[in-house]
């Protein structure tokens, strides 16, 4: 037993098991010249020579530990290869000269001697996983790297452990084997591997100041782990084979850490102010670890260091909890035996070793094919042959049963007399595959899900847009509360009109462009019958023929594909389970062979009710007139899905616009609201300063006024907002405020309008161009009043200020987008504009909303609007 020791954890590494210096060349060469040939023999004789080698090198046991383990899973692989090829054991006509020694790990003294590949393999199986252990206890725990190289090496050690219980260890068992390889052995070190990568984790989760419950929980799976580990190493016939210093160990582990568990939820009981409970924790956890202690003679001395400081911090917190519990809350403490057993968390298992140990593509000794396996393989050929030919004949079977059954419909020598052809017209059938490229009507459900989604996104946009307004003017309206008469700037009303105008216009955009989605949801409900049509795909004999030429063809590849005689060379279970598995591979195939015979049944069915009818009604007027009316049904459902699509693909372009639109304007709010929190901030310490007699200024007014002391020329009022109508699909008028009644300025993409919008950008205006009062200043179409002979209270002679988006610049007219009309409503669609509810019967709106003042609504050309 290896033990490393640490600031609280004591872990345990298994010693490899030693073995004697065998030949394999000499008895594996002549068994291979008997047997097989002597030309054989010398081409397998570099395979002889590394497998020695090899068998050498694990004798010495003095490489590095990663080199060995490498070396172990090598090893093991030819092992597997060997094992069909050279039966060894004691009868004549096996390798009966070869005999493999190995001596117990945890007895050395003990040794056992087979002639028998499995107790080989057996012991490489256990040296893999105890080499594996090595690893992980010499892994730097203390570093995060290290932690998780020793996590995962013990779980590597548990595969292996794991792997030798189950696969190996009953064939290597018997009088003459070792305990240290048996199946009760190799379950409990896999549950000691287990526990010692659990408890890395607990580490981790001390030392990440994870919650005391995950910790409890991490540290009770721990302790179960340890705890199965010690009722096995308690019951024949390892109780009597480890030392009593093992037993100990894995006792007082296990006693650790339920104590560390029930320690934890103490800690988090005591935050609940559950004082009762945490005391019965505390005291179940102290006569846990006074009972482990009384049988913990022999273990290294850090382990009950550690047991030790967890003791005492126990009663510590114990000798707390009952003090509070008889001062404070007086509350009864529950039995020990009445609390619930405590959760646990189990964060490991064990490691899947199987493939790094499959040996199926090993090219060792692959000119060696031993009688047995060669039975096998021609066994499975035979298997594989059946079940080809099964396939095949009912594949053949229904060709031959469509021909007699079109036969006897006289089909398609009836059809045939007719004048014209019983197909579609080439441009129906074009039009008809179009549309199934497209998706079809079963994909417009996807897409008006998308429309949903894209207009809920918007919806949000808008909300926060609007909350980012709201939470200014509140503010504003504190701070106007606190210092009354004197906040002299204008009120958040006054200023955000436009913002919230341009807001409700995007809303009520929204709102109509919902009612259109809604009538494009009715009209493909109402429809659906109709283009029902456009989704049936026609299922003819001849593409059902084609695709059973297809499977035939699919078998046949596959199996000349298939290769099993490495698998069969390698395994060591049953051949007839390892038929099943690889027979299994041809069960999708057989599956499509089914769906495809199915698949004609129901076509011959329709076949013959459409025949019927054909014969009932023996027409051929009545039949062609029928043809046509069929022909009209499915140009008028591809005309009706177009049109649908055509509605859906506006209205995806609209809500993709409007949310980079409706971005635009919460990104001027955002620095309007900036704006106004710098004014307030500097605002606020200038009447701060007058009020404690610090202010500058001499004329002892309350406050200063807002605005600008210069003389500048009075500020025209800004005009009035433009009102855009909709005049055909790609021009558009502006009813200006200025115009005689009767007559507008009328705007292109070309030579759009003056922007009267919101500039999406700070300006700086110097202290002459700010100038109106607190009352009217920010009032759309009215004359602000004559400036004030006072400083603006953020602003000193010479200064510039961040002036907020919203101020139009005196004397400087706005300017215009070259590129983009901003007139234009945002989504076209149903019957002409998308929220246009004209089309269902309604009046357009007399002042439809503003739209994106920033070029967010597409041109005429771009196709939003249909003539």
């Amino acid at each position: 037993m290896a033990a490393m020791t640490a600031t609280i954890n004591v872990m345990l590494a298994i010693h490899g098991k030693k073995t004697t210096p065998i030949d394999l060349y000499k008895p594996l060469r002549h068994y291979i010249a008997q047997h097989y040939s002597e030309r054989e023999a010398q081409d397998a004789e570099e395979d002889l020579q590394a497998v020695q080698h090899m068998r050498t090198d694990i004798e010495r046991a003095s490489d590095a530990l990663e080199a060995r383990r490498d070396l172990l899973q090598q090893y093991f692989r030819a092992l597997s290869v060997m094992e069909s090829r050279f039966p060894i054991s004691n009868e004549k006509e096996h390798v009966n000269t070869l005999y493999f020694t190995w001596y117990d790990a945890f007895k050395p003294g003990k040794k056992a001697t087979q002639q028998n590949i499995h107790f080989e393999k057996a012991a490489i199986a256990f040296n893999l996983g105890a080499v594996q252990s090595q690893i992980a206890l010499a892994a730097d725990r203390s570093s995060p790297n290290g932690l998780k190289q020793a996590c995962n090496s013990f779980q590597f050690a548990a595969g292996a452990f794991s792997f030798l219980r189950d696969n190996i260890s009953m064939k290597a068992s018997g009088s003459s084997s070792t305990v240290d390889i048996s199946v009760e052995c190799a379950g409990m070190l896999e549950r000691l591997m287990l526990a010692q990568a659990q408890e890395c984790f607990y580490e981790k989760v001390l030392v990440d100041n994870k919650p005391s419950s995950l910790c409890s929980k991490v540290a009770k799976q721990v302790g179960l782990y340890y705890e199965e580990a010690y009722a096995a190493l308690i019951l024949p016939p390892l109780n009597q084979h480890f030392d009593r210093t093992w037993i100990a160990h894995v006792q007082l582990k296990a006693a650790q850490f339920h104590a560390e568990a029930c320690y934890r939820v103490a800690l988090q009981l005591h935050d609940q102010e559950n004082v009762a409970e945490e005391i019965a924790r505390l005291k179940a956890a102290g006569n846990m670890l006074s009972e482990a202690k009384k049988s913990g003679k022999g273990v290294v001395g850090p382990l009950l260091d550690a047991v030790s400081k967890l003791e005492a911090n126990i009663n510590r917190n114990l000798d707390r909890a009952v003090k509070e519990n008889d001062r404070v809350y007086l509350m009864r403490i529950p039995p020990v035996e009445s609390l619930p057993s405590l959760p646990a968390a189990s964060l490991v298992k064990s490691a899947a070793v199987g493939e790094l140990l499959d040996a199926s593509k090993e090219k060792m000794f692959a000119g060696l094919v031993p009688d047995s396996s060669a039975k096998a393989l021609s066994k499975y050929t035979e298997m594989l042959d059946e079940v080809i030919r099964v396939q095949a004949e009912k594949l053949q079977q229904e060709s031959e049963i469509a021909r007699v059954k079109l036969r006897e419909m006289n089909l398609p020598d009836s059809l045939l007399s007719l004048e014209g052809s019983t197909s579609l017209p080439e441009h129906i059938r074009d039009e008809v595959e179009a549309v199934q490229i497209d998706g079809g009507p079963a994909g417009f459900e996807a897409e008006m899900r998308q429309l949903k989604d894209l207009r809920r996104v918007n919806e949000e946009l808008l909300v926060q847009t609007e909350e980012i307004l709201e939470e200014e003017a509140r503010e504003d309206a504190q701070v106007r509360t606190q210092f009354g008469t004197r906040w002299t700037r204008p009120q958040s009303s006054t200023l955000t009109k436009s913002l919230h105008d341009r807001a409700n216009g995007f809303a009520a955009n929204l709102k109509q462009a919902a009612e259109s989605d809604a009538r494009i949801g009715r009209t493909i409900r109402d429809n659906a019958p109709l283009m029902a049509i456009l989704n049936a795909r026609p299922a003819e004999l001849e593409m059902l023929g084609s695709e059973r030429a297809g499977l035939e063809d699919m078998l046949k590849d596959m199996k000349r594909k298939d290769n099993i005689l490495p698998k069969l060379m390698t395994t060591s279970g049953s051949y007839e389970d390892l038929f099943k598995k690889e027979l299994a591979k041809y069960d999708p195939v057989c599956a499509e062979v089914a769906h495809n015979v199915e698949a004609q049944e129901r076509l011959i069915q329709q076949i013959k009710a459409a025949n019927d009818a054909f014969a009932t009604t023996f027409n051929l007027q009545e039949y062609l007139a029928s043809r046509e009316r069929a022909y009209k049904q499915i140009s008028a459902a591809i005309s009706k899905y177009r049109e649908i699509r055509e509605n859906i693909n506006e209205g995806l372009k609209f809500y993709t616009t409007l949310q980079d639109a409706v971005n635009n304007l919460k990104q001027q709010c955002g620095d309007y609201v900036m704006t106004r929190n710098i004014q307030s901030h500097e605002m606020i310490e200038d009447l701060q300063r007058q009020i404690t007699g610090m202010s500058i200024n001499d004329s002892g007014a309350p406050g200063r006024p807002y605005t600008s002391a210069a003389h500048p020329p009075q500020r025209p009022a800004p005009s009035a907002p433009p009102n855009f109508q909709r005049h055909g699909a790609s021009t558009f008028h502006q009813t200006s405020p200025q115009a005689p009644p009767g007559t507008h300025a009328q705007y292109s993409q070309s030579n759009p309008p003056a922007s009267h919008s919101i500039s999406s950008t700070p300006q700086i205006l110097s202290q002459t161009q700010h100038q109106q009062t607190s009352s009217s200043a920010y009032t759309v179409g009215q004359p602000a009043p004559a400036p004030q002979q006072s400083n603006p209270y953020f602003s000193t002679p010479g200064q510039n200020f961040l002036r907020p988006p919203y101020y139009a610049q005196q004397g400087v007219a706005p300017q215009a987008s070259q590129t983009h009309d901003y007139s234009q409503p945002p989504y076209p669609g149903w019957q002409g504009s998308y929220y246009n509810a004209s089309s269902a019967g309604q009046a357009e709106p007399q002042n439809p909303p503003y739209f994106a003042p920033d070029g967010y609504s597409n041109s005429s050309q771009s196709g939003y609007h249909k003539q």
